[in-house]
């Protein structure tokens, strides 16, 4: 892990009075509904509130209990409070993927509501498979895929909003078509403000080659969510020499402990800050697969880093 130089701590906490600080099953290095090499829900919700969060992501649909009863119970208890559920979609493929699509955004739109989120963070899907590597798809969109991506995802916001009340946030994302810098500024030129919003989540904009606080400042009204993640800059210099997939390179390490990797957190905290808006901001250090014992140390010291950040 590369050693950087300590970070400053923001100019004051009052600019970060309006963005709330929480974690996600991600963290303890939860990808799937259901694997043996994840830890059970209940240690994670034990050790997320035992780090000192108060918001959670639901992760993926069915990790955690889908029975709004049971998790409402289960989160009060632990004095948790959920911020988002998590969909993912293929929407440039056109109309043709729409209804299986809907009825996976269905799904965790009831529970995320029955919980009181108000945003759905939307990860477009991945070109090639984040396990093996196999190439699905081109890693260039048409303009006709393009086209959809925008109009579908702007019905899907719409239709969202109606039926749930809930914001959908976009996330660009490592080996998918939403990454670098012009992918992403492209679709935002090409969505309408008033449907679609982002999650900007730092570490993978950074894997990709973007700037955070420059995307921030120039698209702040766009910004509706963010996952606070860093990469490591060496591991990451070995990722793309060697073009290694996605899920290798966070087996490798690629994504790691704050404040040891890059985007520098307190810049973008202050960037988001000056926004003066209601803001989530969810911790997301990618570990698939780690050690069961792995993620409550670094959770742990992760709060503090923020707190020392100002948030």
């Amino acid at each position: 892990m590369t050693s950087l130089s300590p970070q400053s701590p923001s100019s004051g906490s009052s600019a970060l009075s309006r963005i709330r600080i929480g974690s996600a099953p991600d963290s303890w290095g939860v990808w799937f509904p259901d694997d043996p090499q994840q830890v059970p829900w209940q240690r994670f919700l034990d050790e997320v509130a035992e780090s000192g969060y108060e918001w959670i992501e639901l992760g993926p649909y069915g990790y955690l209990p889908t029975d709004p009863a049971v998790l409402s119970e289960e989160v009060a208890r632990r004095g948790l409070k959920v911020s988002a559920g998590t969909v993912f979609t293929g929407l440039h493929h056109g109309e043709g993927v729409w209804d299986k699509t809907w009825a996976h955004v269905a799904d965790n739109a009831v529970l995320a509501q029955a919980m009181g989120a108000k945003h759905l963070v939307v990860i477009p899907s991945f070109w090639r498979d984040d396990k093996t590597g196999e190439v699905l798809e081109s890693d260039t969109l048409t303009p006709e895929q393009w086209r959809n991506l925008t109009s579908l995802t702007e019905r899907l916001g719409q239709r969202v909003r109606e039926e749930y009340g809930l914001q959908i946030v976009v996330h660009p994302h490592a080996d998918t078509h939403i990454d670098s810098e012009e992918n992403v500024v492209r679709f935002l030129d090409g969505t309408d403000a008033g449907l679609v919003s982002l999650c900007l989540d730092t570490g993978h904009y950074a894997y990709c080659g973007g700037d955070s606080v420059k995307l921030i400042e120039t698209y702040g009204s766009r910004i509706g969510y963010l996952h606070l993640k860093q990469v490591d800059p060496e591991i990451l210099a070995d990722v793309r020499a060697k073009g290694t997939p996605f899920g290798p390179a966070v087996a490798q390490g690629v994504m790691c402990e704050p404040p040891s990797g890059v985007p520098a957190l307190g810049p973008v905290l202050e960037a988001a800050g000056k926004l003066d808006v209601d803001l989530f901001a969810i911790v997301e250090q990618d570990m698939y697969p780690c050690e069961p014992d792995a993620p409550l140390p670094i959770a742990l010291r992760t709060r503090a880093f923020l707190r020392s950040c100002g948030a």
